[in-house]
């Protein structure tokens, strides 16, 4: 298989020089303005030696053929638990990461993090554990997390660069904070899969979890869930839960199942890793559930809100729940390529 490279001049991403540094070191590469890449370590492992993450298990995507991505750098939430960088522990006010003069074209875009995508794993090539099918095959991803760090709905012309990852057959799963609402409404392409992250059962707990930067956030993110469960595609909670946090009230979680109409919730157990162990996050390697914890506490989320204990992925310590028999039963997706 060809492999195609993009001979464009090169735009530098709007980021401190300090910002930018310490993510490079962390395996980030950026494209363009605002926009970056990281490869997943699923990816990797299932070039490697099979391993396979969550979304191949429950949903049949190909690890080895899927990029992980970013639209914008900047959050307006600082959740404890985030593994990525905080621009605050860095001395940045998040804001400015999203203060770009010019936005990037999707179609500019989309190339650049295949053709980033394909750099990095070009390092694989001489690893003797390599299957060398997938690696072929992962030069041509056919799927695209935009969920790498910040807030992607920032971008304002999500739908077109939806529509550019589509036309391309590569599908595509969006993960948002659901903070913003207008963004929602103005998305007239939607991602293969929609997911927003569920991360506290009330409002008390909301602020104490997911810190957020801007006024009246829980009422966002309240109104952002009634919009939720009308798009007219797969729709995900996903909940990351630390014990001592938010993994309390699993009635109240039901609620907001009740409210979002999602078709599959993610109930995943917190990682104490990368940023989530700065010490100004307040958190602890005690405070990583158990699979048996995830498990019971999914069950308690299963039964309040009626839906379905569907599965379980072990590396990740995620389980599944379902909207009905007739979504477990129709939860792998079929791809065009």
């Amino acid at each position: 298989m060809a492999i195609e490279t993009i001979e464009e001049e090169r735009i530098e991403p709007y980021l401190p020089e300090k910002l930018k540094e310490t993510m490079k070191k962390q395996g980030y590469h950026f494209v363009g303005a605002h926009s970056a890449t990281k490869i997943c370590n699923y990816t990797k492992k299932s070039i490697e030696n099979g391993t396979t993450c969550y979304k191949h298990k429950f949903y049949g995507i190909r690890s080895w053929r899927c990029m992980q991505s970013t639209t914008a750098l900047g959050c307006d939430l600082a959740c404890r638990f985030c593994w990525r960088i905080i621009p605050e522990e860095e001395g940045i006010k998040w804001n400015e990461l999203n203060a770009v003069p010019k936005w990037d074209d999707p179609k500019t875009i989309v190339d650049g993090l295949i053709e980033e995508h394909r750099k990095i794993i070009s390092g694989l090539k001489g690893n003797k554990k390599v299957n060398m099918q997938r690696w072929i095959e992962s030069n041509d991803p056919a799927h695209v997390a935009i969920s790498l760090t910040g807030e992607p709905l920032f971008y304002p012309m999500m739908s077109e660069l939806l529509e550019e990852f589509h036309k391309r057959k590569i599908s595509t799963f969006l993960v948002t904070n659901g903070t913003l609402v207008e963004a929602l409404k103005r998305l007239r392409v939607l991602p293969t899969q929609l997911y927003v992250s569920v991360q506290a059962p009330n409002e008390e707990v909301y602020i104490k979890t997911v810190r957020p930067k801007i006024p009246n956030a829980w009422n966002r993110f309240i109104e952002f869930l009634k919009i939720f469960s009308t798009m007219n595609t797969r729709r995900v909670f996903r909940l990351t839960l630390v014990k001592g946090l938010n993994m309390v009230d699993p009635e109240g979680y039901a609620k907001l199942i009740e409210i979002g109409k999602p078709h599959y919730v993610e109930v995943k157990g917190f990682v104490y890793v990368g940023g989530s162990r700065n010490k100004e996050r307040g958190l602890s390697y005690d405070q990583m559930p158990k699979k048996s914890e995830i498990i019971d506490f999914a069950e308690k989320i299963a039964k309040a809100s009626n839906y379905i204990y569907t599965d379980y992925h072990d590396p990740s310590n995620v389980a599944l729940l379902s909207m009905n028999e007739e979504v477990a039963k129709n939860r792998l997706l079929k791809f065009e390529k």
